[in-house]
């Protein structure tokens, strides 16, 4: 299903969540002044009580219809990214396990500590860049092979005791455990907004702004007040998007477990 976070085809670059906002703040504001331009020119008797009162019926469906809508959109990406960022620590946490699992195991696991230190700073400095088609990459099958490189150099090890060989087994365990939630990340990371709600959403909002202009009369304090209601409508969605993509963007997940986690590998 399509998404405003794909890349434009044309431009062949990334759609900013801010020019999104800015679209949808013009949808709505635009809609608010053509309702206070239409007022002016329609005859007396559509503006009449009985006229008035059915519309007002309508827009209010409509205005249940969208609050319904936004609070769920709204209610979504804020568990995606709570989702996000609650692996990021587990996964943290899973790393320096590993790390202590293998100090434990005996200095033979030294190679294989500091290529997991260095692919954890490989990935911090990828998702710290805010680039999206870098940390696109980390989900991609080249990423997947070189945790599995590791993987594969635990199950090269070669214990020498009963001990080792626990060591050994709970080390691979371990990295897989980590690698599925790697992934499982990236996964949730890449949540989308689905196009056609969105554009009904900012069909919706359009034609409530439109009907409010409709039962104004315009003067400075009404057209302040669609100004800042078309504002706040417009931030509310810029917020959704952005926290539907919690790994770029304005709002991110804090990498402050990883980092953390980073401080105490090799040690």
């Amino acid at each position: 299903m399509p998404d405003f976070s794909l890349r434009a085809e044309k431009e062949g670059k990334r759609v900013s969540h801010v020019e999104i906002a800015l679209i949808v703040f013009a949808c709505v504001f635009g809609s608010a002044l053509v309702g206070l331009r239409v007022r002016t020119i329609l005859p007396r008797h559509h503006l009449s009580d009985e006229s008035t009162g059915v519309l007002k019926l309508a827009v209010g469906l409509i205005a249940t219809m969208a609050a319904l809508v936004l609070g769920l959109l709204i209610s979504s990406a804020k568990s995606s990214f709570d989702a996000v960022n609650g692996e990021v620590v587990r996964n943290a946490a899973s790393i320096i396990l590993l790390d202590r699992v293998l100090a434990e195991y005996g200095p033979e696991t030294k190679e294989v500590r500091d290529l997991l230190k260095q692919r954890v700073g490989m990935s911090i400095q990828i998702i710290a860049s805010g680039k999206p088609a870098q940390i696109a990459e980390l989900g991609g099958i080249e990423a997947i092979r070189r945790v599995e490189g590791l993987v594969l150099k635990l199950e090269a090890l070669s214990p020498r005791s009963d001990a080792q060989r626990q060591l050994q087994a709970r080390a691979i365990q371990i990295a897989n455990e980590v690698l599925a939630a790697r992934q499982l990340t990236m996964l949730q990371a890449m949540g989308s907004t689905p196009a056609p709600l969105l554009i009904c959403l900012v069909f919706w909002l359009s034609i409530i702004f439109c009907s409010f202009g409709l039962f104004a009369s315009a003067n400075a304090t009404v057209i302040f007040g669609l100004f800042l209601g078309a504002l706040s409508t417009s931030c509310a969605i810029f917020l959704i998007l952005e926290m539907n993509t919690p790994l770029d963007g304005t709002i991110t997940v804090s990498l402050a477990p990883l980092r953390d986690a980073l401080a105490m590998l090799g040690q």
